[in-house]
């Protein structure tokens, strides 16, 4: 339902800003929490603005985030980012004279600034930055690498590596361009795989999403591959933002992806795939082959409809709701375009991506959230961002209680998905305005089964950023790929 604007209260806002909550105490988790979660404890953010962020961590520990319009951020704990550039003209620190040293890119792209960048450390030890401009009303598109000895540039460019858009001429796989079936060459993802190969996956709306394996000594495609192959997506469909993480744990790789609209009334919502191979193919949590996920043709133009069933939907708009109305709603508005990270030495896994919120138009940061694999080995969420919380061993009367619950669904739309109340019961019950049942799995492991629909996830505390309060939550994803969220209210 609609709300005032003035109802709704997000703590901690501001690009840049350092908040005076108190240090977080080791482990956050039941140690530095007084008996109401108040408080006490409290972690400290601070936020930053990069659209796209694709994550890079250096050795002394530093997170770097790179984004659209040549803007970066870093931090040394996931929660407090510091803007370090922004802004595609002169001056620039990345790229200090970037209207000259990119000009080719600019011209073929008939644009004045660059989309989602990406940056990898090849065994040179020096930074390769993937930019893209784009002239954004169709995909006339350039893709070029440029280069520098520190992270933080300056880059000098190496040259454009692909393009698109060459409207009746041959393209870059030697056939007349054609944007229903031929990518639009951007957002870019370089990652090694398991045995050291390099590759890059790209690709937005347009032909779909594509992979092609690259040089790991200049960090420039190999030769004779076109665009690559083909792993999803088409005649236009709303898919981009792919990024890959290889799991240790799992032995899968998994794609990210973006689906909908980037806007706040775009309906963008953070997707996931999977395959045993960097190159396909790959499926959803249901089964599905991703390589049937594209747009009919015979629909209007960026049908959605069609793409909706793919992909294993993570996290998309929602809204929390206050049973008490105290005013603490709170949720996302368009998150997407997620970079993923895993820490070999703790085991964690984290997602980073941009977030509009409600009511707050397109004012967008950074956010970064947990991330656990199932038992069947798909990710999970964590409903709140990242505060330093760890999976814990649990009992039943501590589970037990009042949450309110948030249905991730497989739609893309710009609707808030309100959550709802439930109960979990002591007798292993659910109850309020969904019924079914709920056990534990292990020590942390938690399973619902919602409307004969089983799903399976983990119970974890959480910060919960609007009630200033540590609170039980939880996060499950079905067979189907559908998401849902529980928070201690």
């Amino acid at each position: 339902m609609a709300r005032a604007a003035g109802r709704y209260r997000r703590l901690w806002t501001g690009i840049g800003t350092a908040f005076t909550a108190a240090l977080l105490l080791a482990g956050c988790s039941d140690e530095g929490n007084n008996g109401e979660g108040k408080a006490e404890g409290a972690p400290v953010f601070a936020e930053a603005s990069v659209h796209d962020p694709s994550v890079i961590r250096t050795e002394d520990g530093t997170f770097y985030v790179f984004g659209s319009h040549l803007a970066a951020a870093k931090s040394t704990d996931l929660m407090k980012w510091e803007l370090i550039a922004s802004g595609v003209a002169d001056g620039n620190p990345l790229i200090p004279n970037v209207t000259e040293e990119l000009r080719e890119a600019f011209q073929w792209a008939q644009t004045d600034t660059l989309w989602a960048a990406d940056v990898i450390q090849l065994a040179d030890g020096r930074y390769y930055m993937y930019y893209n401009a784009c002239r954004g009303d169709s995909p006339l598109s350039a893709m070029g690498v440029a280069v520098a000895n520190g992270i933080e540039g300056p880059y000098k460019d190496l040259g454009i590596i692909l393009k698109s858009g060459m409207w009746g001429e041959p393209s870059e796989n030697g056939e007349i361009y054609d944007a229903t079936i031929h990518p639009n060459v951007v957002d870019p993802d370089v990652f090694f795989d398991k045995n050291g190969r390099l590759w890059m996956v790209y690709g937005s709306y347009s032909g779909g999403i594509f992979i092609m394996e690259m040089d790991a000594k200049t960090g420039k495609p190999l030769p004779d591959q076109g665009y690559g192959k083909k792993l999803l997506g088409g005649n236009h469909s709303r898919i981009e933002g792919p990024y890959m993480l290889y799991s240790p744990d799992s032995d899968y790789y998994y794609l990210f992806l973006s689906f909908g609209g980037l806007d706040a009334a775009g309906g963008y919502n953070i997707r996931v795939a999977r395959s045993k191979n960097p190159d396909g193919p790959y499926v959803d949590a249901a089964g599905k082959e991703m390589i049937e996920a594209k747009a009919d043709p015979s629909l209007p133009l960026f049908d959605d409809r069609s793409i909706e069933p793919f992909g294993a939907k993570l996290v998309g708009n929602h809204l929390w709701n206050d049973p008490a109305d105290e005013g603490r709603e709170s949720g996302y508005v368009s998150p997407g375009h997620n970079s993923a990270y895993y820490d070999e030495k703790s085991g964690q896994y984290f997602l980073i991506f941009h977030s509009r919120f409600p009511y707050s138009g397109e004012k967008h940061e950074i956010r970064v959230h947990q991330f656990f694999l199932n038992a069947d080995g798909w990710p999970v969420v964590a409903p709140f961002r990242y505060a330093g919380e760890t999976l814990r061993k649990v009992g039943k009367d501590t589970v037990a209680g009042d949450y309110e619950l948030v249905n991730h669904g497989k739609d893309i739309s710009a609707e808030l998905k309100e959550s709802a109340s439930i109960r979990l019961e002591t007798d292993g019950t659910v109850s309020g305005n969904v019924s079914g049942e709920w056990r534990l799995n292990g020590e942390s492991g938690l399973g619902l089964t919602i409307a004969g629909v089983n799903y399976d996830g983990y119970w974890l505390r959480s910060w919960d950023e609007a009630a200033e309060a540590w609170t039980e939550t939880f996060t499950v994803l079905s067979k189907d790929g559908v998401a849902m969220w529980g928070v201690r209210r």
